[in-house]
Order: C-alpha cells, then sequence, then structure tokens
C-alpha cells in the first residue's frame, strides 16, 4: 500500500525513480556488451561459454528468457526502492504520528501547488475559514486586526505596550499542522486562584487568565526587540504553520465608533456590544501596513474578506489606506464572506444588505467583487441563542453596481450561528472560479 502511495502522482517521486531505472539499464546494456565482446575472445565450445550460457538462459526459448529477465529486474527495482524509502524516512516520521511520512509528503506537494489566498479579519469567523482553506492550499496569508482591548490581550497591550494577539493566537492554532492538539495547548489559560478560568481584568495579578498563546507571542516579540511583526514570524515557523499569519499593523489600533444618537464609544470590547452604529474609525490614523501583508495582496490569486464581526474584526484592517488601497489595486477576485447569523450588538437586525452597505460605506465601492452568502436556514439553533440569521436581502438600496452576490450551503448544521469550514472552503474556492476570468478581464482593460 505504501509503496503505491509513493508512485501516486503529484508527490515527484517517479520521475527519479525513472532517472535511475534508466541509468541502470544503460548500465546492463553496458555490460552485456562487453560481456558480448569478452565472450568472442574466448575458444568456441569451450568453459567460459558454457558459463555464461547458462548464466544468460541460452537453454530456454528467446521469449521465456526476456520475460523471466525483465520481470526478475522490475521486482528487484521495487523491493530495493521500497526498502531504501523506508530506512530513509522511517527514522524522520514522529514516534506517535498518526499516519504514514509518504502521506505527510504528499499533502505538502499536493498543498505547495494550490492557490495563493489572502484572508483578512479575525475572531471565530476567520479561523473557521482557514482550517477549511488549509485544506486546499498551503499559500495562506491571514492578515490579522490588532484592535482588541479585552481579556488577556488587552492586559499584555495595556503592560507591555504590544499589538494584541487574541485574533493572532486563532489564527496560528488554526493553521497549525498539528492542530487540534496544538490549539488546545495555545488555547489554554491559567486558572485564577478560585480555579476558574476567565479571562484577567487589567488589574489581575499573575497569569490568572492569559492564554499560553498570548504569552508565547509575547515572548517571542520580547525576544526579538520589541519587533511585533518579526517575533509573528518566528512564531509561524516554530509551530509550521500551514502558511503564514501576519497582522495587519505592528501598532495597536484603538477602535471608535459614532452612534445614530451622536454620541460615540471608545474600544473594540464595547463598541462589539453596542448598537445603532453609525461609523467607526481608528487611531491613530496613519499607521505603517504590515509589508508582509501587503506584499501577499500583491502576489494573491484570491482575496477573501471575512467572515468575522463586521466592525471590530472587519473594518479596523480595512481602514487602514495602504490595505484599502491594495485590495483596490489587486487583480485577484475579491469575496466577501457575510456571517451567517447577525450578532447581538454590533449588528442587530442586520441583514445581507445592510451588512455590504456599511463595508463599502467605510471603506470604497468596488472594494469587493462577490459576496458569499448563506442559503440554508435549518441549522439548529444554540440554547438561549439571542441573534437571528442573516435576512438576504438583495441588493443594497441605492448601491450603484453591486458586488455579485453567490448563495451556497455554508452554514454548520449544528450550530446555525457558526460557518462550517469545509464547506465554507469549497464555496469560496467555486466562487473564486467562477470570478476570476471576469475580473482579471476588468483588470486589463482598467
Amino acid at each position: 500500500m505504501n509503496l503505491r502511495r509513493w508512485l501516486t502522482p503529484g508527490i515527484g517521486v517517479k520521475r527519479w525513480l525513472l532517472v535511475v531505472f534508466l541509468g541502470l539499464l544503460l548500465l546492463a546494456l553496458g555490460f552485456a556488451h562487453m560481456l558480448r565482446q569478452v565472450s568472442r575472445d574466448f575458444e568456441p565450445g569451450g568453459p567460459f561459454e558454457a558459463i555464461v550460457s547458462v548464466i544468460t538462459l541460452q537453454f530456454l526459448p528467446y521469449p521465456l528468457r526476456g520475460f523471466l529477465v525483465g520481470a526478475l529486474g522490475l521486482a528487484l527495482v521495487a523491493v530495493g526502492a521500497y526498502r531504501v524509502m523506508r530506512v530513509v524516512t522511517d527514522p524522520l516520521r514522529a514516534p506517535d504520528a498518526d499516519q504514514p511520512l509518504v502521506e505527510v509528503i504528499y499533502q505538502k506537494r499536493f498543498l505547495a501547488r494550490g492557490p495563493r489566498i489572502v484572508a483578512i479579519g479575525g475572531g471565530t469567523g476567520l479561523s473557521t475559514l482557514l482550517r477549511g482553506l488549509k485544506e486546499h492550499t498551503s499559500n495562506l496569508t491571514a492578515v490579522v486586526t490588532v484592535a482588541d482591548d479585552g481579556g488577556s490581550s488587552g492586559v499584555l497591550r495595556q503592560e507591555l505596550g504590544i499589538a494584541p494577539m487574541g485574533d493572532l493566537r486563532n489564527c496560528i492554532a488554526a493553521l497549525a499542522d498539528a492542530e487540534p492538539l496544538m490549539s488546545e495547548l495555545l488555547q489554554y489559560r491559567f486558572p485564577a486562584a478560585d480555579g476558574s478560568q476567565a479571562a484577567p481584568a487589567v488589574e489581575g495579578p499573575g497569569l490568572a487568565g492569559h492564554a499560553v498563546g498570548n504569552l508565547l507571542l509575547a515572548a517571542m516579540t520580547a525576544i526579538e526587540g520589541g519587533d511585533f511583526e518579526e517575533g509573528v514570524r518566528r512564531i509561524n515557523r516554530i509551530l509550521a504553520v500551514r502558511g503564514q499569519v501576519v497582522p495587519v499593523t505592528a501598532t495597536p489600533l484603538t477602535l471608535h465608533a459614532r452612534l445614530a444618537d451622536g454620541s460615540s464609544v471608545v474600544g473594540q470590547s464595547r463598541i462589539m456590544r453596542t448598537e445603532d452604529i453609525e461609523r467607526v474609525w481608528i487611531t491613530p490614523d496613519d499607521v505603517r501596513a504590515s509589508e508582509d501583508a501587503l506584499a501577499a495582496i500583491a502576489e494573491a490569486d484570491l482575496i477573501v474578506v471575512g467572515p468575522g464581526s463586521l466592525y471590530t474584526s472587519l473594518l479596523p484592517s480595512l481602514l487602514i489606506p495602504a490595505i484599502r488601497d491594495a485590495l483596490l489595486s489587486t487583480a485577484a477576485p475579491r469575496i466577501y464572506v457575510c456571517n451567517v447569523a447577525t450578532q447581538e450588538g454590533e449588528t442587530t437586525g442586520f441583514d445581507l444588505a445592510a451588512h455590504v452597505r456599511a463595508l463599502v460605506d467605510h471603506t470604497a465601492p468596488g472594494i469587493v467583487d462577490v459576496v458569499l452568502a448563506n442559503n440554508r436556514f435549518d441549522a439548529r439553533t444554540p440554547p438561549g441563542w439571542q441573534a437571528e440569521a442573516v435576512r438576504l436581502n438583495w441588493p443594497p438600496p441605492g448601491m450603484i453596481g453591486p458586488p455579485h452576490l453567490v448563495l451556497d450551503d455554508v452554514v454548520d448544521p449544528d450550530n446555525a450561528h457558526h460557518h462550517d469550514s469545509a464547506r465554507l472552503a469549497a464555496a469560496v474556492l467555486r466562487a473564486a472560479e467562477t470570478e476570476a476570468p471576469r475580473r482579471r478581464a476588468v483588470t486589463r482593460t482598467a
């Protein structure tokens, strides 16, 4: 079974086995030519000729002789190749690995040829998308917001002056090869004295409530002399992340919101629980976008915005001018994945048109080419759920040239509040395949 797997198309082994086989064949032909030449120098009917006759099976019919020699040679090559692969690869395989090394190699070679995808956002939605996409490609870049100011991230942000890392931690856990074990480690929170694992208050003492992943990112940033972006790059390598996770900027962002009644709210953790948001903005407004993020967007085959909290996970990244301009100038298809459900507070009562209208009004017309929304509404509703499924009201009133709408079954059947990672990834790739030719044509025309 393993030998057949080694010969599967795409793993990159057969071509070199063929080279080895051709080399052996030429070696055999050279030896046969030499043997034939040497045999001519000996007396006909002598002992040497008799020995050569036996070795070369001259006593058998010619077709049978060729078949037997060829079959024996093929068997020896197969057994030898198999044993060489075992000897070389067995020491490289982890003792607790749950799949053969050939499967790991095949996956890596196959995924390395996948499309270059950039996913922008934060929170649970982005990590859900990444878990699905990493089964199709390893050329993934998650561009993650750094506006969080609550819980463990908020405490470390205030005490150490570094960008919040909670959303980064979630995405790294989602893309780690050792997930879900790595996810369990990175998400583990140190318990408080009473045994609870609640996120710490700003004045909370010690490690209580802090996530291991947050502390790891903070430590690596300190090791890199306070360079937050380099610290995140190192964590990507250490944890064997499939792709890369990058902060949208190394500068901690503060999110502000103006409400319909004219009042304002400051801070992501407060805004996410607030209704009737009219406008949001970030400070400082002149932050430098991550060079890794800009390079990934410029080289991408596909850009995905969302899913995630509209005002507190998606817009903070898109409000950085360099990120917005990079999205407007890319030739890659740009897909906005709308949440499957409203969020109590910031998007209470929002339908599909309201989500897209808020996204475009805060950025620019034409920021996305496709809107992907859920069209299945029979998923199980979690107990005590206060939100509702996003209604498919389309197009947004008064919007000129709205994005193309694509409807698909992307909800988790067991939780109407969440996307299903596998279904969402498949739907995104289908939508991108349809949109890519049109997007390239528009870009060439422009």
